[in-house]
């Protein structure tokens, strides 16, 4: 709602960024496990891949970096920055950082909205082109429009989705209807309205 207060904005974003997170971790490898304790024995799961690396598309991915790192300890993190060049609609890429031996990581993708596509498609070119492996890339949002998420699936088919909530279109900026507006803007408090 576009009367919601950003407190409550800030602090139901956060409860959902957790929830979404600890749900793609379902999707990384792994095993069955036994521990026996002092007193009896322990069957859980265990990730079996090398790592586990957090990468965030700035601005709003980074809202999502502590929900991560609350369940990963110790969790790499990564940043891209991408904007779109007014001029030509595209994206560009303005900066990146990414750990060390990234390629031995499943990579959690993360992003607070996937819109039309163009941001995490070049975000996940680039995590191909540092050879991570596709299908050990992970794409974690809030929301995403339809358009988006097809976007990425047809591009890179085995890279998983994982969303809160899918809506129906954009509009003609670019923003996920019904949606919630700039998620960045309404977050960090720099909305307009």
């Amino acid at each position: 709602d576009q009367r919601t207060k950003r407190d409550d904005f800030v602090f139901y974003s956060k409860r959902l960024m957790r929830i979404v997170i600890e749900y793609a971790l379902s999707f990384l490898p792994f095993e069955d496990y036994e521990l026996t304790t002092k007193g009896s024995t322990y069957h859980g799961k265990r990730f079996t891949g090398e790592g586990i690396c957090g990468v965030s598309i700035l601005r709003a991915g980074e809202t999502m970096e502590p929900a991560l790192e609350s369940v990963c300890k110790d969790v790499r993190i990564g940043k891209i920055l991408i904007q779109t060049n007014e001029d030509t609609d595209e994206p560009e890429l303005h900066f990146l950082r990414l750990p060390r031996d990234i390629q031995k990581d499943h990579v959690i993708l993360l992003d607070a909205t996937l819109a039309s596509g163009a941001a995490a498609l070049m975000a996940i070119r680039i995590l191909l082109d540092h050879y991570v492996k596709e299908e050990n890339i992970l794409f974690v949002s809030l929301i995403a429009a339809e358009t988006g998420v097809h976007s990425v699936a047809y591009a890179f088919p085995n890279v998983r989705i994982v969303t809160g909530a899918v809506d129906a279109e954009l509009n003609e900026s670019f923003h996920i209807l019904p949606g919630i507006g700039n998620f960045g803007d309404r977050y960090f408090g720099t909305d307009s309205t």
